[in-house]
């Protein structure tokens, strides 16, 4: 039997640190942008039960995003390199996005009533713009980070089913969150985003194997494509029981509130199962691998020690913040 050589694994551990710590921030903020970016379809009373349902959260799930970021710059530095300069536009539209939006959910409740308008649609652009930044750097990574014209529309194609796709998954937690006509609003906002959220992934799941060869073996040898069967088979199964339930819902007595969300949140791991499944063992996908980006094996050590205190910390805080502000969102106050 192989001894265990904690020199090679550290790298893979990190890819796996990395790896959910964007999974979650993709679910959790996603939600938060997504209500952002349904906002201008509300009106003015239902748009603060709209923001009161992510004001405990938001702040703590972009956490997640600096979490992320944060491991590969020091996990990963050559890749963090390739990536960002190649990444470099949508990055800082996607930080502008994330502070313009910041900025007016806090202003939005402080300033005169003529004024809130103006901060409303600030809080629509800037959840817009970091959808859809993220949605093109997506875009961009599937096709191993290359920029010519075709690349760029597929990237836009992408940004915009993402943007639909965090459209839906706010859409859900407003089901959870909320009663009434604004619950009734959201299923109809649910289900109208789904048609772009399945184009979406339909779109990367044709485009990611004829990006390499590597990839197409992957899924489509045998008996690689019989193993990861479950995956797609999963995904079109959430689609159609999450269709036929929006149906129905409301539900009598505010059944299954949660369900929408759930759903959402596993088509979306399953989703990123088949994109890390795709560009393992590399990170910048056909070009640097994990083992190549990764530091030296005592930085690792070092940084894993770190990580090791600080994501149970994370980790906790949120839960915490889930737990005690479950129920359904209340009125909106800051003072």
């Amino acid at each position: 039997m192989a001894e265990f050589q904690w020199s090679e694994w550290l790298p893979y551990i990190f890819a796996a640190l990395m790896g959910i710590a964007i999974l979650v921030y993709v679910i959790l903020d996603g939600f938060d942008l997504g209500i952002g970016i349904l906002s201008p379809l509300a009106d003015d009373t239902q748009k603060d039960r709209m923001v009161s349902a992510i004001g405990p959260f938001w702040d703590a799930n972009e956490t997640w995003l600096v979490l992320a970021v944060g491991l590969l710059l020091v996990a990963f530095p050559v890749a963090h390199g390739v990536i960002l300069t190649t990444l470099y536009f949508p990055v800082a539209v996607l930080l502008i996005g994330l502070i313009l939006r910041g900025v007016a959910f806090e202003f939005r409740a402080k300033v005169s009533l003529d004024a809130k308008p103006s901060w409303n649609r600030m809080f629509f652009i800037g959840s817009l713009m970091s959808a859809l930044a993220q949605g093109y750097m997506l875009g961009l990574y599937v096709l191993g980070l290359d920029t010519s014209w075709p690349a760029v529309g597929f990237a836009a194609l992408v940004a915009v089913c993402l943007a639909a796709a965090y459209a839906a998954i706010g859409a859900a937690w407003l089901i959870h969150k909320t009663e009434g006509t604004l619950q009734v609003r959201a299923v109809k906002w649910l289900r109208a985003s789904l048609g772009l959220v399945a184009l979406g992934m339909a779109a990367i799941s044709l485009a990611t194997p004829l990006a390499s060869t590597r990839i197409w073996d992957r899924w489509l040898g045998f008996p690689e494509s019989l193993i990861l069967a479950p995956l797609p088979i999963l995904t079109v199964a959430l689609f159609v029981w999450l269709w036929r339930l929006s149906g129905r819902m409301p539900l009598e007595g505010d059944r299954l509130n949660l369900a929408p969300f759930a759903a959402l949140a596993g088509i979306f791991a399953l989703g990123f199962a088949g994109l890390a499944w795709s560009f393992y063992p590399y990170v910048v996908p056909g070009q640097i691998t994990i083992a190549e980006a990764a530091s030296a094996t005592e930085s690792l050590a070092i940084i894993l020690v770190g990580t090791l205190f600080v994501l149970p910390v994370i980790t906790g805080y949120s839960i915490w913040a889930y737990r005690i502000f479950g129920g359904k969102a209340v009125d909106l106050r800051y003072d």
